[in-house]
């Protein structure tokens, strides 16, 4: 097959509807043939390898081989005449055959960013799916309507805490620590992703202290929490310790969904048995995307693919705490997860990293009011203690809901004038209320 004969027309792709569209960046030489090094990227991740191989017949290459469908140099690096450069840059696509890896994200990723992901200065960007590809996929059992139905919340922000600190704890130690958050109005809490079954704090002992906690709470109350209990383990033992997990009392769960495997994710949300929302963490999520010319983007790994293999609520990066990422990105993030998909609900985004009541306002700003606020140190380390902590983060929610400048809320409110304190504003914390008037 000639180089020629494998570029295809992007629409007529489309229209078929039996390909996965993937989209690159690539940084290469001046000297480059990049029709032919596109054209052998398609080959070597599908049918073929290094040097032409018997079976590999022309009948197999036209059902099987990826399609090249655009080829795009990159502006400020485009031109029409050949000029003195030390490196071209461009982004391409490759449409590749659905039924080469079937509805299943491992062979997917095995696929668009296998092998290719040795190769140099290559970044997978974007997948873009057919609609039968998707239908195989359930998504999230629960989605932003489901978890508010379980909580009784119908609108507001939710609020989430991460107890702290992040392992090395009792149980009892945890217990307290769980009681402080919810009386503070924590309405979801999580384990850190660094605790799991440690043998000084085991998970199913946990999991009773923690839900007979939750369940005076809500008899004194009548407010609900959800604890997500960190399951994460070998690949193989992951349903087993959530279906513990479900027998323990949890009605929740969380997963380093990256460190097991994506699939594994996948099969706890389609296991129909395991009847909790799931949290997946970003946990290693930095090693997939920070580098700019290798990897995956972020609102791929962190978005779409999350969405897909069934998570509830999503832990990503918030631009305003205390890890480098792009608002841009953060933005892009929470589309993929809250965006009208076909059937797949939408879920919670979650930025956490960092998060005080300072940055409350840009959130919801951001977001909008289908978010949690991840806050971990926010609260436990608190001037005035855990129970203030909480209180700081709700009453933030409440002044960004309400239009009021923080600086102005917290005049009236102790434990938000303590945050304000002891950690500062941004710089437009007036000025975010302004243009919203």
């Amino acid at each position: 097959m000639s180089e020629l004969s494998m570029l295809a027309l992007s629409e007529q792709i489309q229209d078929e509807g039996r390909y996965v569209i993937a989209t690159y960046y690539l940084e290469t030489g001046v000297d480059s043939d990049i029709v032919n090094k596109i054209s052998a990227i398609a080959v070597e991740q599908t049918t073929g390898t290094w040097v032409p191989v018997p079976e590999e017949t022309p009948e197999m290459r036209e059902k099987h081989v990826a399609k090249v469908v655009g080829i795009y140099e990159v502006p400020g690096h485009e031109f029409e005449v050949p000029y003195e450069l030390d490196s071209r840059h461009f982004v391409f696509q490759l449409a590749y055959p659905a039924v080469n890896f079937g509805p299943q994200i491992p062979m997917l990723l095995s696929t668009v960013i296998g092998n290719i992901s040795m190769s140099g200065k290559l970044k997978l960007l974007d997948l873009q799916f057919p609609k039968s590809y998707l239908e195989s996929f359930q998504g999230p059992k629960f989605g932003t309507k489901g978890i508010r139905e379980l909580l009784g919340i119908p609108e507001r922000p939710l609020l989430n805490n991460m107890i702290k600190p992040c392992t090395g704890y009792t149980p009892e130690v945890g217990v307290k620590l769980f009681s402080q958050a919810i009386r503070g109005g924590v309405d979801i809490v999580k384990d850190d992703e660094l605790i799991a079954d440690p043998p000084f704090c085991p998970r199913e002992e946990r999991i009773k202290l923690y839900m007979a906690e939750a369940k005076r709470y809500y008899e004194e109350t009548g407010n609900k929490v959800l604890f997500t209990v960190n399951i994460t383990d070998r690949a193989d033992l992951v349903q087993d310790n959530a279906k513990r997990a479900i027998d323990a009392g949890a009605n929740a769960l969380m997963i380093n969904y990256l460190t097991v495997g994506i699939s594994a994710l996948q099969g706890l949300a389609e296991d129909p048995e395991i009847n909790v929302p799931i949290l997946a963490h970003l946990d290693f999520a930095g090693t997939m995307y920070e580098s700019p010319y290798s990897g995956m983007s972020s609102y791929l790994i962190l978005g779409k693919l999350a969405r897909m293999a069934g998570a509830d609520i999503v832990v990503y990066p918030s631009p305003f705490g205390k890890f480098p990422f792009l608002r841009e990105r953060y933005l892009q993030i929470a589309h993929h997860l809250l965006g009208d998909w076909l059937h797949l609900k939408p879920v919670f985004p979650m930025p956490g990293g960092g998060v005080m009541p300072a940055v409350v306002p840009a959130i919801i700003n951001d977001l909008g009011k289908d978010c949690i606020l991840g806050a971990g140190g926010a609260i436990h380390g608190h001037p005035m203690g855990p129970i203030a902590g909480g209180k700081a983060m709700r009453q933030a929610i409440d002044a960004a809901l309400q239009g009021i400048p923080l600086r102005e809320y917290a005049k009236q409110h102790p434990e938000l004038q303590s945050a304000v304190d002891a950690w500062g504003l941004l710089d437009d914390d007036q000025a975010l209320f302004d243009i919203k008037k």
